[in-house]
């Protein structure tokens, strides 16, 4: 249990609630999160077991269901029913604000399909923290989500974005992220970067450098899940630090 106290909140029935959760320390959830997850008549949730922790720490007992990648052709119209039930749903991905780089994009549009509204409970983002963090102008910045898996059409997908004008946001996985720091030296070695991992969390950090100069530094660290690599911009008003 918890000593905080979770607020009761107005929360309408039949409205899909999208609930951004904590990237890493639990204690980032909001007060007005927490009172949504506790008057939810049902809570679906990219990994039950992720969400029942937290759900957990705060002392919260509503029902999870499962909505991933790999169910959402099942699962969504389940939801719109729920919906259409007057039910009070809300939907939770692992980390951050649902619909960015996970499956509730599927069901925003069978919302839209339905005409069906919708709000969110916004929070902690992996992305704007991670802008922040590198140090790099954010006057405007592109976010251009995971690169792809195979080498041939990640370089592709590079070459691309080291041509862009402002700060570039992507999400790496730890198993691809040297592979990918390899690939934007060959293509800009004068570019900046900044790898971003475990935000939030005890060992947080950020390395900065070119992509030569960050590779030997992350040589030998314990990588876990996911990292966000950031570019420097091009434009004009990108900060030089001597």
């Amino acid at each position: 249990m918890t000593s905080v106290e979770v607020p009761v909140v107005d929360m309408p029935a039949g409205l899909c609630h999208f609930v951004a959760t904590p990237i890493g320390n639990l204690h980032d959830i909001t007060l007005r999160a927490l009172g949504v997850l506790a008057e939810a008549e049902v809570v679906y949730a990219e990994d039950t077991r992720h969400t029942g922790t937290l759900m957990k720490r705060y002392g919260l007992r509503v029902p999870l269901v499962s909505y991933h990648d790999h169910n959402k052709l099942e699962v969504v119209p389940r939801i719109v029913a729920d919906l259409k039930a007057q039910r009070k749903v809300a939907v939770v991905s692992d980390a951050g604000m649902p619909c960015i780089n996970d499956p509730g994009y599927s069901l925003v549009l069978a919302l839209l399909r339905e005409e069906l509204p919708w709000t969110i409970i916004p929070g902690p983002s992996s992305v704007l923290a991670a802008v922040v963090l590198a140090g790099f102008s954010p006057d405007r910045f592109l976010f251009a989500g995971y690169p792809p898996r195979k080498k041939g059409q990640r370089r592709r997908y590079l070459e691309e974005l080291v041509q862009a004008g402002p700060t570039v946001v992507m999400l790496e996985s730890c198993h691809r992220i040297t592979s990918t720091l390899e690939m934007v030296g060959e293509l800009d070695a004068a570019r900046r970067v900044a790898v971003v991992r475990e935000i939030t969390k005890l060992h947080e950090e950020t390395l900065r450098g070119t992509a030569g100069e960050v590779l030997p530094l992350m040589t030998g660290k314990r990588l876990r899940g996911e990292l966000v690599l950031v570019l420097a911009g091009q434009g004009k008003k990108e900060s030089k630090v001597d």
